[in-house]
């Protein structure tokens, strides 16, 4: 559940960031590539669960999943949130700069 759910906050930031005319000054790509980072982690994940379980993988508890669920939603947050910090740190428009620099 995990991957999937980066998987598909990878596609959003991807397809936003490919219509979006402003790409460049909102640092969308970087959002992309977070998302896809993590679920390139999350694939190799993946990969090495299911070599040891086999079969059982795909009959994980609800429990189970709904951890993994929350977990993805996690991940997705987190990268909102560094992002964010990244967009507060550049401040493409300059809002900060103009606001501490006021006389």
């Amino acid at each position: 559940m995990t991957l999937l759910l980066t998987i598909i906050a990878a596609i959003v930031a991807t397809v936003v960031w490919y219509t979006n005319e402003q790409r460049d000054t909102y640092r969308l790509g970087t959002l992309s590539l977070i998302y896809w980072g993590a679920s390139l982690m999350w694939l190799m994940d993946f990969v090495f669960e299911y070599a040891e379980l086999k079969t059982e993988y795909f009959t994980q508890e609800f429990a189970d999943i709904l951890n993994d669920a929350l977990l993805g939603v996690a991940v997705i947050a987190l990268g909102l949130i560094a992002w964010l910090i990244l967009l507060l740190i550049k401040d493409p428009k300059g809002v900060f700069r103009k606001k501490f620099t006021k006389k």
